[in-house]
C-alpha cells in the first residue's frame, strides 16, 4: 500500500479474471470463448480499417454499429448504447443507475465482478440466495432495493430463466432499474430485448465476446428506454469519449449483419453441449441444465479441484469456483467436438 492512494483503495477487492495461460498445445476450456473464429465479413470489414483514417479519432457515437444493433433487435438506434466490452458498460450502470438508497439485489451465485463494482462505486448490495436447484426465485425479489441485475443465462450456473419469469420480475419492480446481463443468451435463451418497449425499467446488456467470437476485440452494448441510455451516454463522456476504436465498430456492426455465420456457429455450440452432458451424465456427472456455452458440472465420487488438477497435467484447463455451495462443481467451455473428446480422454476411469 502506498500513502499516495486515494483512501478508498485500500479497500477495494478486485475481479479475478480466468487464467490466460501462454502454454502451447493446450485445450482451453476455462474462459468460456467461443471455439470457431470470427464472421469473415467482420475480418475483412477490420482489415478495410487499416488505413491512414487511423490517425483520425473515431466516431464517439459509433454510430455505424448503433444502427445495425437496432435494425438486428427491431429498435431504435437511440434504445442502443455501446461500449469498450460489455464490463464497461456494466460499470457505467453500476455507477449511473444504481446508487440510490436501498441495496442492488443480484443472486448469491452470480457473476463476481457485480460485488467488486458494488465495491468501487460504494454501493449497498444483497445477495439473494439461489434456490436448491440453482434457480432464481422471482419471489426473493419482491422487496425494497435500488436496482436488479443478474446474468441470463446466468454465470457460472448456465440456468435460464425464462422471458415470462423475466416480466414477472419486471411488474413486481417498476420503481427500479431491472438490468438483465445476456452475455450467453444466444446459446439457447429468448432475449429480454423484445420486452423493452413496454417496460422503460428494463435495460438489456450484451456481449460480443462469446456468440460473435469477438472476445479480442472488447465492444459490449445495452438496450433499453432512451431515458436509461442517457444516463449511459453522459456517464461515458465524463469517463471516456471513444471507448470504441474504428475496427471495432466496423468489425462489430459487420457481425451483427451477418446473421448466417451467426446461426451457424451457434448451433454448433449447441450440438456440442448436448452431445458433452450426454457423456459426462453417462460417465457419473451431475450436469445443471445450461442455455450457455458452457456447463456446470460435478461428479458426486470425485472432488472437483483435484479432477480440475488433472485435467491440467494432461493440458486441459477448466474454471473450479471456491464459493460455498459450488466448490464441487467445475464449470467447462464448450470447445469443439475435437476438444470436447479431449476433455473425456483427460478424465479419470
Amino acid at each position: 500500500m502506498s500513502r499516495f492512494w486515494s483512501p478508498f483503495v485500500k479497500d477495494l477487492v478486485p475481479y479475478v479474471p480466468g487464467e490466460q495461460p501462454k502454454l502451447a498445445r493446450l485445450v482451453k476450456l476455462n474462459t468460456n470463448e467461443n471455439p470457431y473464429g470470427p464472421s469473415p465479413k467482420a475480418l475483412q470489414a477490420m482489415r478495410e480499417q487499416l488505413n491512414d483514417d487511423l490517425r483520425l479519432y473515431p466516431d464517439p457515437n459509433g454510430d455505424r454499429l448503433k444502427q445495425a444493433v437496432a435494425e438486428y433487435y427491431g429498435v431504435s438506434a437511440q434504445q442502443v448504447f455501446v461500449g469498450n466490452g460489455s464490463d464497461e458498460v456494466l460499470a457505467h450502470i453500476f455507477h449511473g443507475l444504481f446508487q440510490h438508497p436501498g441495496p442492488l439485489l443480484f443472486p448469491d451465485i452470480s457473476y463476481s465482478f457485480y460485488p467488486v463494482y458494488c465495491g468501487l462505486y460504494g454501493i449497498a448490495y444483497q445477495a439473494v440466495a439461489l434456490d436448491e436447484a440453482f434457480q432464481i426465485r422471482i419471489e426473493d425479489y419482491q422487496r425494497p432495493n435500488a436496482g436488479i441485475i443478474f446474468p441470463n443465462p446466468n454465470a457460472p450456473t448456465g440456468c435460464l430463466l425464462p422471458l415470462q419469469a423475466i416480466e414477472q420480475l419486471l411488474q413486481a419492480n417498476r420503481d427500479s432499474v431491472v438490468v438483465v446481463d445476456e452475455a450467453y443468451i444466444d446459446f439457447g435463451g429468448e432475449t429480454a430485448i423484445s420486452l423493452v418497449a413496454r417496460y422503460d425499467n428494463l435495460l438489456v446488456t450484451q456481449t460480443l465476446s462469446k456468440s460473435r467470437s469477438l472476445a479480442g476485440l472488447r465492444v459490449g452494448l445495452a438496450v433499453g428506454h432512451p431515458d436509461l441510455i442517457e444516463a449511459l451516454e453522459r456517464i461515458k463522456n465524463s469517463f471516456n469519449s471513444y471507448p470504441l476504436d474504428r475496427m471495432a465498430i466496423a468489425g462489430a456492426a459487420a457481425a451483427f449483419e451477418d446473421e448466417a455465420y451467426f446461426a451457424q456457429t451457434c448451433q454448433k455450440v449447441i450440438d456440442s453441449r448436448e452431445a458433452l452432458v450426454e457423456q459426462l451424465t453417462a460417465r457419473g456427472f451431475e450436469v445443471l441444465p445450461s442455455a450457455a456455452n458452457f456447463i456446470f458440472a460435478r461428479h458426486r465420487q470425485q472432488d472437483a479441484a483435484q479432477l480440475a488438477a488433472r485435467l491440467r497435467e494432461h493440458g486441459v484447463i477448466v474454471r473450479h469456483f471456491k464459493q460455498t455451495r459450488i466448490d464441487q462443481f467445475l464449470r467447462i467451455t464448450i470447445g469443439t467436438p475435437e476438444m470436447n473428446q479431449a476433455l473425456l480422454d483427460a478424465l479419470p476411469a
